[in-house]
């Protein structure tokens, strides 16, 4: 069973959830039976179950206006510019 929040989109937090499985789970796929890849999710789907814990979503605009400065501070001032005269444009 796949618990979704009530303001996302369920069908996204089913893709998110089986990608998870796949890059963990059954990648590579080194199975020569059925039964190990059997085997193999239900132990995940154990392990996941125990250890799994809400996401809380505290991003905020003021929270996005500070990364956007962190970024500029990295980045080059002439690249800088030249985004600036891009977006200018």
């Amino acid at each position: 069973m796949v618990h979704t929040p009530v303001h996302a989109s369920w069908l996204h937090q089913v893709e998110i959830y089986f990608s998870v499985v796949q890059r963990k789970v059954v990648s590579p796929n080194h199975f020569t039976e059925l039964t190990q890849v059997r085997d193999r999710l239900r132990a995940f789907e154990d392990r996941y179950n125990t250890t799994a814990q809400p996401f809380q979503w505290r991003f905020t605009t003021s929270g996005l206006d500070d990364l956007l400065a962190r970024l500029d501070r990295h980045t080059p001032a002439e690249r800088h510019q030249e985004s600036s005269v891009a977006l200018a444009a």
